[in-house]
This record gives structure tokens, C-alpha cells and sequence, in this order.
């Protein structure tokens, strides 16, 4: 038993499993049945019926913790458990009336149990790490250059500054690695790949732009692969003297059966595409070998005549520097080239969606990947470098005969027997690493299996491309930030797979196969990659730099700086690759860019840039407190009384016209009883730049009190309250008007200055929603007579309603014709009476509108005062009833002194019967315009 202030709670300790029990049914107070559960949550389905017991005030509903409270997914066959509220444990249980409007309801709505499917949905297949993403990757990674160009770069920058290269991009590569492995352990990883990892951390404003020219990439790159694979069987076509219509022709034909085939082998499901990748990765495996065996057998003559001398240290020694040659011959150059095929280490986390673990597998396969493929390019590089030199003639007869001169042989082949000198002087060899692409082919044991891993590494990652591009495109659709893409994203089958985007993906690559050409659009894919690996390189800097308390990676290897050394680094290498593509990919992004942030799509993923944004507006607030207040910074920041901002958008309209991306605007509501969010989706919808504050108090001035001394932040809070002139003051009892006058006195002693606005039509347009909802309206809201002490709040009001209704146009949201703003300064109230219009004429839609100013004249004797006020009326009527808005002083009344019905006497008689609208402007007495420079 636990004591705890008067109550005495009973724990039921279960050692199998439940820590708490207990079984009678809670009424919630909103009409709905709880019952604690087993497993320490409760069921929202109605199931009072279940339990015959009362629940007594001395037992608890708090449940333990569990991982059903913070997940967002549904287990088949068991109900989710959804964490007790608030209310439902402050509560007393006997009571049946419903939450107050302090309790804001945080569980979801639950479906009903008929909704719910009667069969468990069929398991998808999932891979692990060594195949899901690991093999994957290498396969992606791996491809033609490895073979055809390897070779070659090292005899242009030599064994040393090749390793200098592989190294270099497998460093950038791999912080892109740790990079992606700390955003995928942050949280739970759907499908999607690199577009989710970086709109989930970015936001959709990047992540979506990303996404969707990362799927095209993936879609030409299919194409790409394809080509590489068909231009190679037409060559040996060639070489074996085939032909089927012409060079040009035979590439189209052979690349259209080849994706077609791939394709097949996706739709079948990625258990057979998955068992493709295994079987290509073994034969690259195998034509590894073969190379490396071929290494080691000792050269006949005719690999002899092509520069193939087995492992030698001269040859080593000689091939370790660089000797650069042709346009091409530089570091850069060799870097631009070789690049490209260290690429493809986001193939693992393309295809998320179908990991077994992808917190534990993206990481370890993608990080492993990289290194495999790292140590595969240096061996490769140094045992070439070791065995082959870089010109031969490929003449079986150009050796060095015995006895004849040795002193004009050149190159190191002389010692080993063999006079290259005449094409080393000519240029004209056509054998060694500088001169012959087919290198690794000649040197290895068997070539054909040298061709057959062209054909895997070519194949295999045309495959992962093509399995890729729609994993990423369909979870883009799904996500509907750009318009006509959805019909893409439906999914079939267990695995949920886009056949429709599949197909997609196959138009795209068969349209680029058959230009033939790919040398332009090459450089624009690379470049599309490398920003998806600055992107999410600067995800996780970004991410990390924030502090925000979500970012909680389990993948501790990371570096925040790193990472931003890895954007930089991503975006430089762009432009050395090719600078006009690295600013079409640029321009595209920043295109799709702008589209998501003009259209601002309703979706919310807590990203790094929210908590970014929180952290520089936090850090901006508290640097205000270190700045005094300034003449010249004087910003007039109104809280305005709107009740719900709906019932009164004229007022708000007037108010957001002078303080939209200029000040600060507060819509504060003294009888909150709806969702606060209901009425800034309203705000919003009507572009409305305001904050939203309502308060829940026993009558009108209180609410007030609490927001005149509680709103805004530091120096970010209101000076001027905004009201409504209150139209039927003479028709209400005293104390109505009391409170009302009592508010204008309170922000006086606050020191606030106050403004009220007063139209014929008036402000208030309940009456208007009284005929949508009848009942919508039982509560109090700002310009009634009723005591806010006897309102009751009425279950059947359905706060959304307020968003539901069309919404209304006043005058304050269309342009001013070209009438004037007559401003009648009577008395020095510090300025605002005259800095008010001042802004407004700033705006576009007053702008046509001409200033007049009235300065009133000094009263010596009270007598005087109260004729000035009765004259001013007819005044305001002779000059100003074709005016587009008139600004008057307001008189103050003194606080006990002036009784609160003749000082309102005093206003009606002050602004009755004028056509335009009349805004009665009172500063605080301080100044907030100033004629000097300081």
C-alpha cells in the first residue's frame, strides 16, 4: 500500500508479466468506457461491458512504461495499448462531466473493431545485412571502370597517387556511410531509402527535391549500366566478325531484351532479384580470382609481347610515379573519372523497406561494403601496377637478339629480353596499362571469366538501379508533395511493390537507350548523386548542431564535422567533375525547392530544419534582452481581443494589415473552450501572420489581466491591446460595461497603449454562425452582455466547425480606392496616433490613400472640453464621411473618477453615426517618433 496525500493506492505485483491490475471500467468522462489491460494500457473501445466492478478513487490507471505508448505501427491480432491522458488519471472516476477546456485530448482516434482485417496481412520477405545491403552495395559499386579503366588510371597517375585517389573517394564516401548510418539508427527506417532519410531529417522542402531527381538518376543509370553491358557484346560480336543491323542498332536491340529481362526478374518479386545479385556477385568473385591467379602464372611470350611480366620490383618501381598523358593527364582528371565507381553505397538504403533490421543492417552492410570495395581497388591497382608496363608493341618478334647492342633499347622491358623503342618513340604502341583497356583480361588466367564480370558488374548494377528508382519514387508519391505523381505510388503484393512505378522506370530507361549516346547525360547523374551525398552529409551535421533532444542516433561513429566537411567536399568535387552540370543539378534542386516551399504541404516530420528554427529564434529572443529599447526600434505589437479570431475577421484583417512582416500580432481569446489549433488553421488559411493565445478564465477582464501581463516572450511581447467597440453598451446591465471598462484601464496601468475599432456594420459575425450551428454559439464569446461566470461548455460544439464555414471578405482585405486617411491628433499621446497610418500607407493596399492630418487646438476650461466633443462628431461627419478610415485620440477617462457608463457615453458620442470605419488610438504617453538621428 502506498500513501499518498489522502489516497491510498493498492499495487498488485504479478511476477509473470503484469505489474498492475485493475479491473473495473473508468469512465472517461467523454462518454467512452476504459479498462486497464494486462500489459499495463487500457482500450479505447467501449468496454465497460467487460468488468462488472465500480473503479474507486484510492486505485490508479498508471501503467509501466512500454513500447506500445511511443510506437506508431499496429501488431496484427493485438490491440494498441494507448498511455492513460491526463485527465483520466486527475480525475475523480465518479464523476461523469466532461474534461474543462484545460485538457486537450492527446489519443488518437482508434478504428472500430469491424474495420479492423480478420486475416493477418502475408509476411514480406525481408533480407539481412550480408544480402539486403552489404552485397548490394559492393555490386552497385563495382562496375566497368573497375575493369576497363583502373589499369589505365594507374599507368596515368601511377600506383601512389592512384592509391592517393581511391583513398580520397573512399573517404568521402565513407563519411557519407557513417553519415547515413547515424540518421538511420535515429529512429525506426520505412521504405524510401535516401529520399526518407533526408525529408525525415531536412524536411520536405529538400528531401522531396532529392527524392524525386535521385529516383530519375536511378532510372537513367539503369540505361547507363545497360549501355556498358551492350556495347560489350556487340564488340565481341564484332570481334567474332557478327553483326545483326549495324553498331548503333545492335547496342539498342541488345540493351531493350536486356532491361526487358531485367525487368521481368524485378516484377517476379525481390526474392528472385535478390538471388540475381547473389549470383552475379559470385561470378565478379570468381573473375576476381581468375585475375589474381593470372598474376601469379608466369607470362608466356605472347603476354610477354604485351607488356605481362609477372610480379616484378622494377615494374613496380617505375609504375609508382605518375607519367601523365594526353588532355586527361592530370590528378583531377584521373579523380573526375575513377569517382564514379566508388559510388553506389546508398544501394542498401534504397530498398529500406524491405530489411529485416534496417537500424542494425544499413549500417554494418553499407560501412563493410565500402571497405571491401576499397581494398579490392587497391589490390587491384598495386598487382597491375606490379605485373605490366605501360607500353608494349604486342610483337612477338620485337625481342633483343643475342649479342646485339642493348644500348639503344629503351624502357625497362630491355632487361627482361624484350626492344619496345620503336613505339615507345612513335607513340604507336597498342599494348600496356597507358594503351590497351583490356588489360585485366590479357593478364588474367582465363579471359572469358575477365568478360563474364563485366557482364555481372554491369548487369547487377543496372539491376539495384532499377529496384531502386521505384522504392524511392513510390514512397515520394505516398507522401503527395508534388502534384499527378500518386497514381504511381499504389503497391502490390506483400512486399508492397510499385509495379506501376517499375514501369515507369523502364520507359525512362528504354527512351535513353535508344539515343545510344549517354557521354552528356553521364555527368549530370553523377552530379545528381553527389547531391544526395552532400545532402545527407549536411542532414546529419545539421542534426547534430541543432541539439534538438530527438536526435539520438545509436550509430555512435560519426562526426558532426566530418560530415560537414563531406558536403563541402561533395559539392566541390561537383563542379571538378563538370561545372555546367554540377548548375543544372543545382538549378533543379533549387527549383523543386521553391515549388514545395509555395505550396507548403500539410506534413510534419520533425525535422532538424523545425528544430533549427526553434533554436535561432530562442537564440534571437534571449540576444533582445541585451539591446535597450529604442525610439527608432519602436514597433507597435498589438494584442488584439478577438475571442475566436473567426467571429471577428475584420478586426484581425485591420490589425494583420500594419503588422505583417513588421511586428508583432497576438489574437488572444478570454473564453477558450475549443482546440487552439482549430483557430490557427484559420489564421493560416487566411494568411493571417498571428500568433494565437487563449486563456481559460471565470470572466472577461480576468482573462484579460492574464493575457495583458502573460503574453509574448521577453522583449517579443505586446504594447498595444486591439478591442472592438462595444455597440450595445446601452443595452447592457453596468456591470458588463464595468468590465469592459475596466480592461482599457488595465492595460493603462500596464502601460499599454489601446486602440478600439468601430464599424456601422459592427465586428461580431456569431449571429452569422448562429445559423450553421445553433448550438455553436451557447458559449460567451467577446461582445456580449451574459456573465462569463455562468457559461457551461457544450459537448456537441464541434471546434472544427469554426475552419468548416467559407471564409468571409471585409473591406480591410481588398486595395484602397484613392480616398484619404484623416487622422485627428487631438491630443500628444507620444505619436502612435500618427505612426499608425504612417504604416498602413506602407502597405500596397493603402497605398493609393492620401494622409490628412487634423491637429487639435489647446482647451483652456473644461465647459470647453464637453462642447469640443459634441462638435467634434459633426466635424468628423462635414470633412470625413467620404474617408477611407479615420484615426481619432481617444480621451482617457480617469480611473475612479469618470463613471465607466458616461465615459463610454463619452466614445459613442465621439465616433456615432460615421460611415467609414473609426479606430480610437491611445498611446501610452511615451514616444514612439523621434526627429533626430540618435
Amino acid at each position: 500500500h502506498l500513501l499518498c496525500s489522502n489516497h491510498v493506492y493498492t499495487l498488485k505485483y504479478k511476477p509473470e508479466g503484469p505489474q498492475y491490475s485493475v479491473s473495473p471500467p473508468l469512465s472517461g468522462g467523454d462518454g467512452r468506457g476504459y479498462a486497464v489491460e494486462e500489459n499495463g494500457g487500457y482500450d479505447v473501445n467501449g468496454v465497460a461491458s467487460r468488468s462488472s466492478a465500480v473503479l474507486s478513487g484510492y486505485d490508479t490507471l498508471d501503467s509501466p512504461p512500454s513500447y506500445d505508448f511511443y510506437a506508431n505501427t499496429e501488431v496484427f491480432g493485438r490491440t494498441r495499448k494507448i498511455r492513460p491522458s491526463l485527465f483520466q488519471l486527475h480525475s475523480n472516476p465518479e464523476d461523469d462531466s466532461s474534461p474543462p477546456p484545460l485538457y486537450e485530448e492527446t489519443n488518437g482516434n482508434k478504428e472500430s473493431p469491424e474495420d479492423e482485417p480478420t486475416e493477418p496481412p502475408p509476411e514480406p520477405t525481408r533480407f539481412g545485412w550480408v544480402q539486403g545491403v552489404m552485397v548490394r552495395c559492393m555490386l552497385n559499386i563495382w562496375g566497368v571502370i573497375l575493369y576497363l579503366r583502373l589499369p589505365w588510371i594507374t599507368a596515368q597517375a601511377g600506383i601512389g597517387l592512384t592509391w592517393i585517389i581511391i583513398l580520397l573517394s573512399s573517404c568521402i564516401t565513407g563519411i557519407t556511410g557513417l553519415s547515413t548510418s547515424a540518421i538511420a539508427t535515429n529512429g525506426k527506417v520505412r521504405g524510401g531509402g535516401t529520399y526518407f532519410l533526408i525529408s525525415r531529417s531536412l524536411g520536405p522542402e529538400l528531401g522531396g527535391s532529392i527524392g524525386l531527381i535521385f529516383a530519375f538518376a536511378n532510372a537513367v543509370a539503369v540505361a547507363m549500366h545497360t549501355v556498358g553491358f551492350a556495347e560489350t557484346v556487340q564488340a565481341l560480336m564484332e570481334e567474332n566478325g557478327s553483326r545483326m543491323v549495324d553498331p548503333i542498332n545492335d547496342i539498342r536491340i541488345i540493351g531493350v531484351i536486356t532491361v526487358t529481362c531485367l525487368l521481368a526478374i524485378s516484377l517476379a518479386g525481390m526474392e528472385w532479384e535478390s538471388k540475381a545479385q547473389v549470383m552475379f556477385f559470385m561470378v565478379i568473385m570468381v573473375s576476381f580470382a581468375n585475375y589474381i591467379v593470372g598474376t601469379i602464372i608466369p607470362a608466356s611470350p605472347q603476354k610477354q609481347a604485351r607488356g605481362f611480366f609477372s610480379y616484378r620490383a622494377d615494374i613496380f618501381a617505375e609504375n609508382f610515379v605518375p607519367n601523365w598523358r594526353g588532355p586527361e593527364g592530370s590528378f583531377f582528371g584521373m579523380f573526375s573519372i575513377f569517382f564514379p565507381s566508388a559510388t553506389g553505397i546508398l544501394a542498401g538504403a534504397n530498398i529500406s523497406g524491405d530489411l529485416k533490421d534496417p537500424n542494425v543492417a544499413i549500417p554494418r552492410g553499407t560501412m563493410l561494403a565500402i571497405f571491401w570495395t576499397t581494398v579490392s581497388y587497391l589490390v587491384i591497382s598495386a598487382t597491375i601496377g606490379s605485373c605490366v608496363l605501360r607500353d608494349a608493341s604486342g610483337h612477338i618478334n620485337d625481342t633483343i637478339m643475342t649479342g646485339s647492342a642493348a644500348g639503344d633499347c629503351l624502357g625497362t622491358a630491355c632487361s627482361y629480353g624484350w626492344n619496345f623503342s620503336e613505339c615507345i618513340a612513335n607513340k604507336t604502341c597498342s599494348y600496356g596499362l597507358s594503351n590497351y583497356y583490356q588489360t585485366m583480361s590479357m593478364v588474367s588466367g582465363f579471359a572469358p571469366l575477365i568478360a563474364a564480370g563485366i557482364f555481372g558488374a554491369t548487369l547487377s548494377s543496372a539491376l539495384a538501379c532499377l529496384v531502386s528508382a521505384p522504392k524511392v519514387f513510390q514512397c515520394l508519391c505516398k507522401d503527395k508533395l508534388y502534384p499527378v505523381i500518386g497514381f504511381f505510388g499504389k503497391g502490390y503484393g506483400k512486399n508492397d511493390e510499385p509495379y506501376r512505378s517499375y514501369l515507369l522506370t523502364y520507359i525512362i530507361a528504354v527512351c535513353f537507350i535508344l539515343i545510344a549516346e549517354l557521354n552528356t547525360i553521364a555527368p549530370i547523374i553523377s552530379n545528381f548523386f553527389l547531391c544526395s551525398y552532400a545532402l545527407i552529409n549536411f542532414s546529419c551535421f545539421h542534426a547534430s548542431i541543432t541539439n534538438s533532444p530527438g536526435w539520438r542516433p545509436s550509430f555512435r561513429f560519426y562526426s558532426k564535422w566530418a560530415s560537414l566537411v563531406g558536403a563541402v567536399v561533395s559539392v566541390i568535387i561537383m563542379f571538378l567533375l563538370t561545372w555546367w552540370a554540377a548548375l543544372i543539378a543545382i538549378g533543379i534542386v533549387l527549383f523543386l525547392l521553391g515549388y514545395v516551399l509555395y505550396k507548403k504541404p500539410s506534413v510534419n516530420w520533425g525535422s532538424s530544419v523545425q528544430a533549427g528554427s526553434y533554436n535561432m529564434a530562442l537564440s534571437y529572443c534571449m540576444g533582445l534582452n541585451h539591446v535597450e529599447d529604442h525610439i527608432k526600434n519602436y514597433r507597435p505589437q498589438c494584442l488584439v481581443l478577438t475571442g475566436p479570431p473567426s467571429l471577428r475577421p475584420a478586426l484581425v484583417d485591420f490589425v494583420g494589415t500594419f503588422t505583417k512582416n513588421q511586428s508583432l500580432m497576438m489574437c488572444g481569446n478570454a473564453v477558450d473552450a475549443a482546440n487552439s489549433s482549430s483557430h490557427v488553421t484559420w489564421l493560416n488559411k487566411r494568411r493571417i501572420k498571428s500568433f494565437y493565445q487563449g486563456v481559460v478564465a471565470d470572466d472577461l477582464r480576468t482573462g484579460a489581466q492574464i493575457l495583458l501581463q502573460g503574453a509574448g516572450l521577453g522583449r517579443i511581447r505586446p504594447n498595444i491591446l486591439v478591442m472592438g467597440f462595444k455597440r450595445n453598451w446601452n443595452k447592457c446591465p453596468p456591470t458588463s460595461i464595468e468590465n469592459y471598462i475596466s480592461i482599457l484601464h488595465d492595460a493603462f496601468d500596464l502601460q499599454y497603449g489601446v486602440c478600439i475599432l468601430r464599424m456601422k456594420e459592427g465586428l461580431d459575425l456569431s449571429h452569422q454562425m448562429q445559423a450553421h450551428n445553433n448550438q455553436m454559439f451557447s458559449i460567451l464569446v467577446f461582445g456580449r452582455c451574459r456573465n462569463l461566470s455562468n457559461v457551461t461548455f457544450s459537448a456537441a460544439v464541434d471546434p472544427d466547425s469554426l475552419t468548416a464555414l467559407p471564409q468571409p471578405t471585409t473591406i480591410f482585405q481588398t486595395r484602397q480606392e484613392k480616398k484619404t486617411i484623416d487622422v485627428y491628433w487631438l491630443s500628444d499621446d507620444g505619436g502612435l496616433t500618427l505612426l499608425l497610418p504612417y504604416l498602413l500607407k506602407r502597405k500596397k493596399r493603402w497605398g493609393r490613400c492620401k494622409v490628412r492630418v487634423f491637429v487639435g487646438g489647446e482647451i483652456q476650461h473644461v465647459e470647453e472640453q464637453k462642447q469640443e466633443q459634441i462638435r467634434l462628431n459633426e466635424v468628423l461627419k462635414d470633412y470625413s464621411r467620404d474617408a477611407a478610415l479615420i484615426i481619432i485620440t481617444m480621451p482617457v477617462g480617469r480611473k475612479g473618477a469618470c463613471p465607466s457608463t458616461l465615459y463610454m457615453a463619452w466614445l459613442e458620442t465621439l465616433c456615432r453615426d460615421l460611415r467609414p470605419p473609426v479606430l480610437l488610438v491611445r498611446g501610452n504617453q511615451d514616444s514612439v517618433l523621434t526627429f533626430y538621428c540618435q
